[in-house]
């Protein structure tokens, strides 16, 4: 079973479709709605994470395609400048999956594993340096 977090970009002619449910039922996959915003008439964004054999993935991915939707690896979405951080944690404290965590206990060095990441934003705000910024 493999699972990709992406970021899906509708186009506003395809808002109002039923693109994510013919992904599922068409290609067998599970879903998880990591973050979404979608308003009539204008462009959407939506972060997933599909789960499944991963050659129904890229049927899926491909499904996608063909309906013209915009598909990023969430990845590429989140950064962290490390040249800001002030390895404060506040941003520890508040990631509900780790991701952000001290690496090391004795120097307090903050670290970030992408892979735990889900996109949540609520490491932007308590960041005193603004170093960390995620992008849909």
């Amino acid at each position: 079973m493999a699972s990709r977090k992406v970021v899906l970009i509708f186009p506003k002619d395809k808002i109002d479709q039923p693109i994510v449910y013919k992904l599922i039922k068409d290609h067998d996959l599970a879903f998880n709605i990591l973050k979404a915003s979608i308003t009539p008439d204008q462009e959407g964004h939506m972060v997933l994470e599909l789960t499944g054999d991963e050659a129904k993935i890229e049927k899926g991915i491909n499904y996608l395609k063909e309906q013209k939707i915009t598909i990023q690896p969430l990845s590429k979405d989140i950064r962290v400048n490390w040249e800001k951080c002030t390895q404060c944690g506040a941003c520890v404290s508040i990631c509900p999956t780790d991701a952000l965590y001290v690496k090391d206990r004795h120097t307090m060095e903050v670290a970030f594993d992408s892979d735990k990441c889900i996109a949540c934003e609520l490491c932007v705000d308590p960041c005193p340096p603004r170093a960390i910024e995620v992008h849909f």
